[in-house]
């Protein structure tokens, strides 16, 4: 099983699980992370502390995928189409890690306005 992490933006909060990459081995030994919502489209992405490559980078991605983008050093949450996205497609801006998926309904992020504090920490049941 996968490490659980806990994501909070003003009142939403949810649980996600972490793939087996080395990106997301390295988002867990960086948390907690907190920055501020930035939104685009049914994307949320706000900037880490991390300086992370690409690693099995992908542009279309899957609802409640998380995503790490190098080229802003971003945390992206994925919960519904992008300005880029192309028919019923969710694509990132540029390539993408993923490296873990929210677990249930990822579209509760859109209730979260752009400039919410957002938190990531570990799961507390770890």
């Amino acid at each position: 099983m996968g490490k659980k992490i806990r994501i909070k933006a003003g009142a939403i909060e949810a649980t996600a699980e972490l793939n087996g990459t080395k990106t997301a081995q390295a988002i867990w030994e960086a948390l907690p992370i907190t920055g501020r919502v930035n939104l685009w489209g049914d994307e949320i992405y706000f900037s880490t502390p991390l300086r992370l490559k690409l690693e099995a980078g992908q542009e279309v991605v899957n609802i409640g995928d998380l995503g790490y983008w190098p080229e802003g050093n971003g945390f992206c949450i994925f919960f519904g189409l992008t300005p880029v996205s192309q028919a019923d497609e969710i694509r990132a801006a540029s390539p993408v890690t993923v490296f873990g998926k929210v677990i249930g309904d990822a579209t509760i992020f859109k209730k979260v306005a752009e400039g919410t504090k957002i938190t990531v920490r570990r799961e507390s049941n770890e």
